[in-house]
């Protein structure tokens, strides 16, 4: 239940009060429940110059020359409600969104911050947008799609570092560079959403010799030295190994990382202590093969990090829908009625059904 009152919403009972920016809201309940540091807004990471960017990549992919559906709703003001469908999903993806109805000159205003748990509703308001009819529907799909993945990814993640937490394991769950390409920036987010780490998010930012890199190279110590040589200090350098004769190779050669990869459980606690036991100040990464099924059998006080490509592969999308309003509720619940014309039926949701019979004037229809 959302209730306003003196600049307050209250949402489930928890105070939330609006920001100077109707495109943001401040909790003044205790921060979520999340692995990052309380009090961080992770909004602030992504440039504002990036962000305009990427909404403006993906509207001109949406439109690339005449809008035909946008010029038959023309630019009256509308109000369109943010639905999400699928209760206990995580709030993931609010910059970008924001970011593409901002280029549309549309606003938003959030009844969620980002990081909550929707629900327990089988549909829960999330946000509305008000705007000229066809900025809405322009940039709908896109803002969808960005809302959809990333909050996909932020739930499995949390999922995932609930699971660590639970067990009392000290290290990282991590996700791996198997992200979209083109998307990157919106799923490596999400990830920090959900509570879980990034891993690297480029070739440039950490760098990791895996099997074909030695194998081109000519051995883990040759290829360690040559990366040295022009990373210096600044880069750590992690090496893909499949045996414990590897791992201990790529450690005496000065390795930060030592990824063991598609070990079985078994034996990567064994390869792990040993590893930890000679080189104490060697990180070791668990990776390959790891689902959210089996990490648990994964975690030891010598693994450091444990990497799923599942944050990103295959995990599924949270489903969200915008549906835009009539601009006057009934009262009694049923179809109103505007210049002698139905305009259809508001839920409690917002969502507008129009019945059948003679069409509706086209400002009213549910889009």
């Amino acid at each position: 239940m959302v209730v306003k009152k003196a600049g307050l919403w209250k949402i489930d009972g928890v105070e939330v009060k609006r920001t100077s920016t109707s495109s943001s809201v401040k909790c003044l309940c205790p921060p979520l429940d999340m692995s990052t540091p309380s009090g961080l807004d992770l909004a602030h990471l992504l440039p504002p110059t990036t962000l305009t960017r990427l909404a403006q990549d993906w509207l001109a992919e949406d439109v690339t020359h005449f809008d035909p559906a946008g010029m038959c709703v023309g630019a009256g003001p509308q109000t369109a409600t943010l639905l999400c469908k699928e209760p206990g999903s995580v709030l993931a993806g609010v910059p970008f969104f924001n970011a593409v109805f901002g280029v549309l000159g549309c606003q938003v205003d959030w009844l969620y911050p980002e990081g909550a748990e929707l629900g327990p509703e089988q549909v829960t308001r999330v946000a509305v947008v008000h705007g000229p009819a066809r900025n809405i529907l322009l940039g709908e799909r896109s803002a969808l799609n960005c809302l959809a993945r990333a909050s996909g990814i932020a739930t499995r993640g949390r999922q995932l570092a609930s699971v660590a937490r639970k067990a009392a394991w000290k290290g990282s769950v991590a996700g791996t560079r198997k992200t979209t390409p083109g998307f990157r920036l919106v799923e490596k987010y999400a990830m920090l959403v959900g509570g879980v780490a990034t891993h690297r998010c480029d070739l440039s930012s950490l760098v990791m010799l895996k099997d074909n890199h030695v194998w081109a190279c000519g051995g883990i110590a040759q290829a360690v030295q040559d990366v040295r040589q022009v990373c210096g200090f600044s880069s750590k350098i992690e090496v893909e190994c499949r045996s414990e004769d590897e791992g201990r190779e790529a450690a005496r050669a000065g390795a930060d990382i030592v990824m063991l990869d598609n070990f079985t459980p078994q034996t990567l606690h064994t390869v792990a202590r040993t590893l930890k036991q000679d080189f104490p100040s060697v990180l070791i990464e668990a990776s390959g093969g790891i689902t959210p099924e089996t990490l648990s059998a994964f975690f030891s006080p010598s693994v450091d990090i444990i990497s799923l490509g599942c944050i990103t592969q295959g995990c599924p999308v949270v489903d969200f829908s915008l549906k835009i309003q009539c601009p006057q509720r009934s009262h009694s619940g049923t179809a109103r009625r505007e210049n002698g014309v139905p305009c259809g039926t508001v839920d409690d949701h917002g969502i507008t059904t129009v019945p059948s019979g003679p069409p509706a004037a086209r400002r009213d229809f549910a889009f």
